[in-house]
């Protein structure tokens, strides 16, 4: 599930920083988890390292976590084919700095870590419907009509469930660049699909 913060002017000097989630420093472990806590009370924080999270994090020059999110990876079966998949998850951004374009730096730093990842098929998430166009913005592609189906196969959580208001956003990384006939393909092979991730009881939208 995912937050998205919004953009503009007057945004703090902050860098960004990568780590394996396993081996974030502590303090800012407890800077994260205080801001997911924030974003969606009583979330376990933390993701199943079975998807190899790592945690994307802009850092202020005091050392506060201006924004976060993590990226998570695994294989996907869809159409017959077998993809090399990751997923943008828990995005949120320090409530005293909204506004000012550090979730929009940080999801743009995401999607260049990824486009590099070798042999990365395709980003692969949803987010709450206001929030697609956020994501459009950065560089993500509306699936038409697509569900991502999580939790289990006897225990699914999909996102066109009771209460959910989702939209499933992609970015197909073919050989020939996102704009490219093999992106298009991808799109097209996943628009308007009910798409099986079923990650488990952790993670159950990705």
């Amino acid at each position: 599930m995912i937050a998205g913060p919004g953009a503009g002017a007057h945004a703090p000097v902050t860098r960004v920083l990568g780590f394996a989630e396993a081996e974030l420093p502590a303090a800012l472990a407890a800077q994260v988890a205080a801001l997911e806590a924030e974003a969606w009370p009583g979330a376990t924080p933390g993701h199943d390292p079975a998807l190899a999270p790592r945690a994307l994090l802009l850092v202020t020059a005091d050392g506060t976590v201006a924004a976060s999110l993590a990226l998570l990876f695994k294989e996907i079966r869809h159409g017959g084919r077998t993809y090399r998949a990751a997923g943008l998850s828990s995005v949120v951004t320090r409530r005293a700095l909204r506004g000012r374009g550090c979730g929009a730096r940080l999801v743009a730093a995401a999607r260049r870590e990824l486009a590099a990842v070798p042999g990365l098929d395709l980003v692969l998430f949803s987010c709450d419907r206001p929030l697609a166009p956020f994501y459009e913005a950065a560089g993500f592609t509306r699936l038409p009509g697509a569900v991502l189906v999580g939790g289990t196969p006897e225990e699914p959580l999909a996102t066109d469930g009771p209460g959910f208001d989702k939209e499933v956003l992609a970015e197909f990384l073919g050989a020939n660049g996102p704009d490219g006939p093999d992106a298009r393909a991808g799109a097209a092979a996943f628009a308007g699909t009910r798409i099986a991730l079923h990650p488990g009881p952790v993670d159950r939208l990705w």
